[in-house]
Order: C-alpha cells, then structure tokens, then sequence
C-alpha cells in the first residue's frame, strides 16, 4: 500500500515563486514521511506545466514515484503546451512515470472545442479526488468557476460537487461525512495581471483544508485523518509481516478463469483481497482463541473459589485462583495492545468489499468510462477511522483500465464463481448455506447445554434437600459444587454466545443466502448480460450494506476480557 497524492495546481505560476514552491512541496512530502514512516508515498497527477511539473519533479529528485494520469490522447494533450521546451519537459516526465493512465474521451467528442476539452480537464480532476488520500493543491484561492480548473477540482474533493460535471453519485453519498475530503493548500500566485492570492492568503501560508459543509484549516493534518491513516500504514505492515504466510495459504480469487484476457486491474484486487481475508482469518483465529482461554479461566477460576468457600484451609486455592486471575489480565492487555479484534472485524470488512469490488470490476458491473469511484455509499455512514477501508479500494480502483469493457466470459465466469450453486456448495451461495448450518448447530449446541445444565442443578437442589441427612460432607461438598459449577459453565457458554453475535449471525447468513439464491434464479431465467450486470449490481450493493452491518454489529459488542 502507499499514501497517494493528487496534485492540482495552476499552469501559470509566478516565476519569481517557484524556488519558494519547490521547498514547500519538498517540505511537505518530508512531514508525510515522518508522519507515515511505514507508509510509502505515490503521486498521482497529469503533469501539466507548472505546479504539476514543479511537484513531479520534486517528486522524482525525492524518488518518489508518480503515476501519470492524461486526460486525452498524448498527441492531443500536447496541444495544451504553450512552447516546445514545455512539451519536451512534459516528455521526459512522462518517461520517468512508473504508470501512465489515459482517461477516456466522450464519444463522439471534439477535442477542438474548447468546452468539450474543460469536461475532460473536469473528468481528470474527479479521477485525481477519487483515487488519492491527499489532494495537493497549488492554489491562488479564488474561485473562478472555471470547468476543471483547480478552484473546481478542489471544490469537488472538498464537497463532491463540481458544477458543469456531474458523475453518478448517490444522494446519499453527497449528504454523508466524506473522508476523502483531506487537502493541503500550498498558497500561489499566478503569473497574470491580478494573480496575488486571495484576500487574507499570503505566501508560505500553508493550510491543511478538510470538511463536506464548512472547511477545518489548520497547520497540523487533522486527528481523525491521521488516524485513518495510521490504519492504512498499519495494513500494509502486517501485510509485509506475513507475506510469506499470506502467499502460501491465501485464498485466490481468479480461479479456474475464462480462456480470455485477465480484465485490466483485477490482479491488483485480487492481490489486496488475499492479504486481507488470509489477515482476517488469522486474527480471527487470535480473538477466538483468547476468547475460549479466558472464558475457560474463568470455569477454572469460578470451581477454585467454589472449592475453596468450602475449603479454606486449602490456600493454595487462593494462590491458583490469583495466578489464574492475573494470567487472565495479562492475556486481556496483551490482545487490547496488539488489537486483535478490532484488526479482525477491519480486515474482514475489507476482504468482502474487496470481493464485490473483484466481481464488479472483471463482470463489467462498474461503468468502464467512469473516472469516479464506484464504492463511494460503502461505510459512509460509519466514523472517519474506518475511511482507510475504502482507501485501500481506491488504490485498487485506480488501477482499473478505463475504457477497456471485459468479455462476456468474464460475466459468465463471475456468475459461476461469485454466485456459485447451494446443491453443489460452491460460490457464495454454498458459503452462506454451509456457515448458516454451522452456526444453527453450533447455537442449538448452547441452549441444549444451557437446559442441561439448569435442570441438572434444579435436579441435585432436590436431591440435597430430600436425601441431605443421608448424604456424608464429602457428598454434600461435591453436589454443591456441582450446583455452583453448572450454572457457571451454562452462563460463560451463554456469554461467548452473546459475545460472538452467534444468534444474529445466524440470521445475516440466512438473510445472505436467500440473496443470492434470488440473485441465481433471476439470472437464470433471463440471459441478456445487461440484465444479468443489473443483478450482480444489486448483489454487490446488498454484500456492501451487510458488510457495513456486520462490522457496525461487532463494533457494539467489544472483547472486553477484564469484564470477566
């Protein structure tokens, strides 16, 4: 993973600044680097003259690497140069590029009109805001409304509007929180007659901008953005820790594929989802063992204090009891620190929108023109923190091919793998039916115990009191211990039940499987593709909202091992 940076800026800085500008942006990308040590940084910009080519080659004397994104053909964006020496500076930017994207024309477009070339300055703009962490903006701080101009493509980060453009976005996106509105504004003068900053803006003036409705201005990158961050960086190092693991065990997604063309990006997606599912499973693992240790401690911990309430003379009781109780602690402070549940429930949410975000792409689902992100509703309604998750869908959508639709294999495929069929237990649909059994049988499990347990000490309450006199202290000592014992065994089994969410997983996996079930049966009956693309759209929006749900539900219901 790495920290990406969009550049937006004017053509016609003052000369007499960019020494001053230069130091600034150098002095920027230095404060990331001592911010995000681990997180390794990315420039993502079109390398127009001035601010683009000034932070490009900073970016490139920092040997920071950049991805080129050209709003039109290369030819045709060569028109935009005003000299040769420009264009030739151009070129040997763009040979140093580790990426280049060409964002697709509208058909039928006249690239010698001059609106038609400031929808597509517009589109390259929308594209920078959705696929960086940080917009860098070299900004006079004037709104001049101009179509794809730098005012317009920092209005857009900031508040998802850009008047005269309009990609498709759901109403709901517009009107939640957007952590994705994160910018530094590096003040600039333009070389024109009136080109001084804004009114109350002064040169080495730096701010950090963030906000939907009103902006946050600050010398400091703001504590929720930070955090967000910090979680991207976190990703990537434990992605680095267990890249071993990870290659050797992960599950893949392209298995078995069509005989065509792997749809541009896919492996990227597909990359970022084996890291995060195999990341999942492990400390999934970690969370149930901790969980099963210290619920088993408390048994043992709860028989210790039983025994002993009949046995005082048996101190060692107590001492056990104590070495067991802070054991527990430990064990308690040690998954708190390393976060194992929280690490759990993030790189599940993750991998399954990673997941849709596969199918979608390689099955055609995402408009392949589009420069925006397709994903922009997923955890919307959640806090910023969880806003790396759908970062990490940006780093994985920008490397999507625009323009470029995938085979009708592709949808075929997806339908089979993603889909699969409940008989033969495969995709999705086999996935939700076996888990949806698994966990019937394992919640039935519980209350049997529950009820065995309950009647079995109402059982031996009536055997003490009707046989009491007849029974010898030994006896009597072992029923009561029982009759404190079961109750205590019922109540710990019923609380990792509650703990775990076992009785409302039950009915998500249920939920989840009657989706895809509908999701099989229309796409069986009708063969158009574009119906069959609407379906997998709906599935994908259904498994995003689930996903949302689910981590929301988990979030309510923190392992808190030193309430034991």
């Amino acid at each position: 993973m790495r920290l990406t940076v969009g550049i937006t800026g004017h053509r016609d800085i003052a000369p007499g600044e960019k020494v001053r500008l230069r130091k600034e942006v150098r002095a920027f990308f230095e404060s990331l680097q001592v911010r995000f040590p681990n997180l390794p940084l990315e420039l993502l910009g079109a390398l127009a003259e001035g601010a683009d080519s000034l932070v490009a080659e900073v970016a490139v004397e920092m040997g920071i690497p950049f991805t080129a994104v050209l709003p039109m053909a290369r030819e045709e964006y060569l028109v935009d140069y005003d000299s040769e020496s420009a264009a030739r500076e151009f070129e040997g930017l763009l040979a140093k590029a580790e990426r280049i994207i060409t964002l697709p024309s509208r058909p039928g477009a006249d690239l010698k009109d001059q609106d038609t070339r400031s929808w597509h300055y517009a589109q390259l703009g929308v594209f920078l805001s959705n696929h960086c962490q940080i917009l860098l903006a070299l900004w006079d701080g004037k709104d001049n409304a101009a179509l794809g101009g730098t005012s317009s493509v920092v209005r857009y980060h900031l508040t998802a509007v850009m008047p005269g453009f309009e990609d498709e976005m759901s109403a709901a996106s517009l009107l939640a929180d957007n952590e994705n509105d994160l910018a530094f504004h590096i003040v600039t003068g333009r070389d024109r007659p009136g080109g001084a900053p804004a009114d109350g803006l002064e040169a080495g003036k730096d701010r950090w901008m963030t906000s939907h409705f009103h902006q946050a201005e600050g010398d400091d990158i703001p504590t929720e953005y930070g955090a967000m961050l910090d979680r991207l960086s976190e990703f990537d190092q434990d992605t680095r820790r267990y890249s071993n693991s990870i290659n050797k065990e992960a599950y893949p997604l392209l298995e078995n594929p069509p005989d065509s063309p792997i749809p541009p990006g896919a492996s990227m997606v597909e990359h970022l989802f084996m890291a995060s599912d195999w990341l999942a499973i492990h400390f999934q693992k970690r969370v149930n063992s901790s969980l099963n240790a210290m619920y088993s401690l408390a048994v043992i911990m709860g028989l210790l204090f039983i025994v002993y309430s009949e046995r005082t003379s048996l101190t060692w009781l107590l001492a056990t009891f104590l070495a067991l109780f802070f054991g527990g602690v430990i064990l308690h402070l040690v998954g708190d620190r390393r976060q194992w549940h929280r690490k759990y429930l993030d790189y599940r949410a993750l991998a399954e929108a990673l997941r849709v975000q596969f199918y979608w792409n390689v099955s055609g689902v995402v408009d392949p023109h589009s420069p925006g992100f397709a994903y922009d509703t997923f955890l919307h309604k959640q806090d910023v923190e969880l806003g790396w998750i759908r970062h990490v869908m940006r780093t994985a959508s920008a490397h999507r091919e625009r323009g470029v639709e995938p085979s009708r294999e592709w949808l075929t495929w997806t339908i089979d793998s993603w889909i699969g069929d409940q008989q033969n237990r495969t995709g999705q649909l086999g996935y939700y039916s076996v888990k949806s059994t698994r966990n019937e049988v394992t919640y039935r499990k519980t209350q049997r115990l529950g009820a065995a347990c309950l009647w079995t000490g109402i059982s031996l309450a009536v055997a003490l009191l009707v046989l009491g006199d007849k029974l010898s202290d030994e006896q009597r000592e072992v029923v009561l211990i029982l009759m404190g014992l079961l109750p205590l065994i019922a109540g710990v089994r019923e609380a990792m039940s509650n703990k775990k969410a076992e009785k409302e997983l039950i009915k998500q996996y249920q939920f989840m499987e009657k989706i895809f079930g509908n999701a099989r049966q229309l796409i069986e009956e009708r063969s158009d593709p574009e119906f069959q693309r609407r379906v997998l759209k709906a599935l994908g929006e259904a498994a995003l909202g689930e996903g949302a749900e689910w981590i929301l539900m988990h979030r309510e219901r923190p392992i808190e091992h030193g309430g034991l």
